[in-house]
This record gives structure tokens, sequence and C-alpha cells, in this order.
């Protein structure tokens, strides 16, 4: 299975670039010096984008048809802290972003300026592989629980495509990438009650389905998913 050779889609050709050559994504922070912060989005970035349909990716007006970039995580829950994005950007960024296509990779801390998080329950790793979920206008906004913001509610997906270093992704670095996310998951939803555990267990299952065709293992899911529980 072959490096993906995705060539920059049109869109964001007009997007300034970083010292790399590389595009930078309509979402980055770029400070007064003229320099790209990966790590951080910029000013009204999340509100502007959902609010006026603004592509996550390249800026310019979305239409029907958008991709999210999520992790496995966020395929299991369908919850994301970012708006959606055209899905040939959304692609573009999932195979050529070098912290999606690289696993090994780490989110540096040094040096990052005051910002604010994003609402919800942040996982603070690489998740190792990027997943492009493509709605046809079914996702949406709605406020987080603790009042800190909007997350998105992804919906049902017309695609889903799985990615790990600049290619698609295998049956088994999936698994391995879901695995090490459940713990955290898992966590939350004991300290909501048997229901949000129950509701869990759906969700993986529903999520196991959307995994591309080969041997599935499933076997292979660690088995520290709690066992369903009734109510009390």
């Amino acid at each position: 299975m072959g490096h993906l050779m995705t060539a920059i889609p049109a869109r964001m050709a007009a997007l300034p670039r970083d010292k790399h050559g590389r595009p930078v994504p309509w979402f980055v922070l770029i400070d007064e010096h003229g320099t790209p912060d990966f790590r951080v989005i910029r000013a009204h970035g999340i509100h502007d984008a959902w609010r006026f349909r603004w592509c996550w990716t390249c800026g310019q007006p979305l239409g029907r048809h958008t991709a999210f970039v999520i992790g496995p995580m966020c395929a299991v829950n369908r919850v994301t802290a970012e708006p959606p994005s055209h899905r040939e950007c959304a692609i573009y960024s999932a195979v050529a972003c070098p912290f999606l296509s690289t696993p090994t990779m780490v989110r540096r801390e040094r040096g990052l300026p005051d910002h604010v998080d994003p609402p919800g329950v942040m996982l603070l790793r690489n998740p190792g592989v990027a997943v492009v979920w493509a709605s046809a206008g079914g996702w949406k906004p709605f406020r987080a629980g603790d009042g800190s913001g909007v997350l998105f509610d992804v919906g049902d997906p017309t695609e889903v495509l799985w990615f790990t270093h600049g290619r698609q992704a295998t049956v088994e670095e999936i698994h391995a990438s879901i695995n090490a996310g459940m713990p955290a998951l898992r966590d939350v939803a004991e300290k909501q009650g048997p229901h949000a555990v129950n509701e869990l267990n759906r969700q993986v299952a529903v999520a196991l389905r959307l995994l591309p065709a080969g041997p599935t293992n499933r076997d292979s899911l660690h088995n520290e998913q709690a066992p369903e529980r009734k109510p009390a």
C-alpha cells in the first residue's frame, strides 16, 4: 500500500506558505511577524467557520458535501471540536499534514502562546490514524455541556476513509489506534454511569462496521471494554 501522492487542491493554492513551502490551513493562527503556529486556531476561527460555512482548511465557502478530519475516537462518539472542510481539502490534510501523517510525532508545548483550548474532552495524543468523515449535510453544531464552546455532531457518513503515514491505513493499524484511545473514553463513560458505558459499547460496535474491507479480526479489539450493564 503505497504513499498517496496528493496534489495541493486548487482551493488551497492561494493559501500562504510556511518556510517549507507547505500551504498554511485557513484555521491556523499567523502571528504579527507572519509566522504560522499550526498548534493554535486563529481568533474566532471555529465560530466563523461554522456560522458562515467556510472550509476549515481553505477558508472558501462550503457546499452541501463536506468532510471532517477526525481521529478514530471521534469516529466512535461522532463528536469533534473542529468544523468541516471540502472533501479534497480534508483528504489533503490527512495525507500531507506532518502531525496527522506521522504517528510518532508529538505535539510541542514549548513556546505555546496564550490560547483557549477547544471545548469538550481533548485527548492529548497523536492518534496515529486520521479519519476523513464525509457528510452530505447531516452534521450540526451544539453547545458543549460545560458551556465551554461549540462542538460538532458529525452525523452519519456518506464515506469514511482511514489514513496513516500518508497512505490508507490497514485494519490492524486502525484497531491499534482505537485500542490506544479507548481507555480515555471508557473512563469518561464510567464516571457518567452504566447507561453511558452501554452507549459507548454500542458506538464502538457501530464504528467497527465502518472499517475498510479486509481481515476484520474483531477479536483484536482490546477486551477492556466494560461489559454491558443493566441500569440499576
